[in-house]
């Protein structure tokens, strides 16, 4: 699998083979793309995308909250590309701040997200 890596944001060009990852840091980045792809963001297809302003901003944090919006972004990490299963999930959503890390199980072997901060 290869992934178009990406620069503060945007897609990288210019630099041929090197503008892409491949394997597990590929897998990564498609997860960290598939979750910053917000619902009704993609003109393709309005209902692909996380409901993060739907069903996760503006919610208490409340630990049912919490458990609804994790539940939530595990099925996106679950759709991405390569993904076979998630090995760690772990959480936390303090002074208005989700954050999350997780290891998954990939066809390439574990891959590592880290730090993606809502």
């Amino acid at each position: 699998m290869k992934y178009r890596k990406l620069n503060n944001g945007d897609y990288s060009f210019g630099g041929n083979g090197n503008d892409f990852y491949e394997g597990t840091l590929a897998v990564s980045q498609a997860i960290k793309t598939n979750l910053r792809l917000l619902k009704g963001e993609w003109w393709e297809d309005k209902e692909k995308g996380l409901p993060l302003f739907q069903s996760i901003i503006g919610q208490a944090g409340t630990p049912q909250h919490v458990q609804a919006a994790d539940l939530l972004i595990q099925g996106v990490i679950l759709n991405a590309p390569g993904v076979v299963r998630i090995r760690n999930f772990q959480s936390n959503y303090e002074n208005r701040k989700y954050l999350l890390n997780c290891t998954v199980e990939t066809q390439y072997g574990d891959a590592v997200t880290e730090e993606v901060i809502f």
